[in-house]
């Protein structure tokens, strides 16, 4: 597995307007797109500029107080993702329409808000719903309500701090070998008898796997596989503990609506933040920081996995 040094040595390949115009060409051809040649010249600056900001506000936020890394997070992953949404649309930005971020927060109130009891609502139009659609061709959640706290149990990393936190596993273990045994445990946090458990992955499951016994599933590559998260530093595989329609969104869309949401708060609620990060009164504090700890290191390796999967 590579460190995030490798990560952004990888980015730095990009910084040759030749060697992006080929790539970019390359990208609109596998498309079909008509006019290859021309657009892959016109975009490959751009391009290349998107990457280069998106690195410079990660480097920024390791340096940052918390109270600014999720402004600076939030900024570098946008710059990222409208990297990879160039290699996928060569027209972008067509429309004035894929330039909104996609999601809105709700009205705070003042009183009594818990962070993880908080919502995100998806638009229809703009960049999260556009990147959604053209990378994961994911269109069932515009429209959707995203609360906090169900998103954050489908990221691995943080299993810990809600089985410290709040006493709630949120994770099955893959073992060593990639293998999952389907027992007890599994159906009853599930709900399910084990034949419709089996039924309900073989139904869900797109990637390669193979059932090695009856209960035993194996998933021989080490990466995301919906509902099957990845674990980036144990490069260990999960399933999330309870089935619910959030086991379904990618990864890297879960991380860009609780960044969209942080820096909301801490550009918009800056009284709720600043007192937040002071006075730290119940779990949204530890919770919020581990987050942006994992956040920091696992969302770059994700977003840059894209565009390494397409040269």
């Amino acid at each position: 597995m590579e460190s995030t040094h490798q990560q952004w040595d990888f980015i730095h390949y990009f910084q040759s307007a030749e060697y992006s115009q080929k790539f970019l060409k390359k990208c609109y051809e596998k498309i079909g797109f008509a006019q290859a040649e021309t657009k892959s010249y016109d975009n490959c600056y751009s391009f290349m500029y998107y990457l280069e900001q998106g690195e410079l506000y990660y480097r920024q936020a390791t340096q940052s107080p918390l109270s600014l890394q999720p402004i600076l997070l939030f900024y570098g992953y946008i710059h990222f993702i409208k990297a990879i949404v160039l290699t996928e649309d060569p027209l972008y930005p067509e429309t004035t329409q894929v330039l909104a971020h996609g999601v809105t927060s709700r009205k705070r109130k003042k009183q009594h808000y818990h962070f993880l009891q908080d919502e995100v609502k998806v638009q229809k139009n703009g960049l999260f719903s556009h990147f959604s659609t053209l990378v994961f061709h994911v269109k069932h959640i515009v429209g959707e309500k995203l609360k906090m706290e169900d998103l954050l149990v489908q990221i691995p990393e943080l299993e810990e701090a809600f089985q410290i936190l709040l006493k709630r596993q949120t994770m099955i273990w893959f073992n060593s070998e990639n293998e999952l045994l389907i027992d007890e445990v599994v159906l009853d946090n599930f709900h399910m008898s084990q034949d419709l458990f089996l039924q309900y992955l073989n139904a869900k499951l797109t990637g390669n796997y193979e059932w090695t016994k009856e209960n035993v599933l194996h998933v021989p590559d080490i990466s995301e596989q919906l509902p099957i998260r990845w674990h980036l530093s144990k490069n260990r595989l999960a399933l999330p503990s309870n089935r619910n329609e959030e086991n379904f969104i990618p990864e890297i869309l879960i991380h860009y609506a609780i960044l969209y949401n942080l820096s909301m708060i801490a550009r918009y609620e800056t009284e709720w933040w600043i007192e937040l990060l002071k006075n730290r009164t119940n779990e949204d504090y530890p919770i919020i920081r581990s987050f942006l700890n994992v956040t920091t290191q696992k969302a770059p390796y994700l977003l840059l996995d894209l565009l390494k999967q397409k040269m």
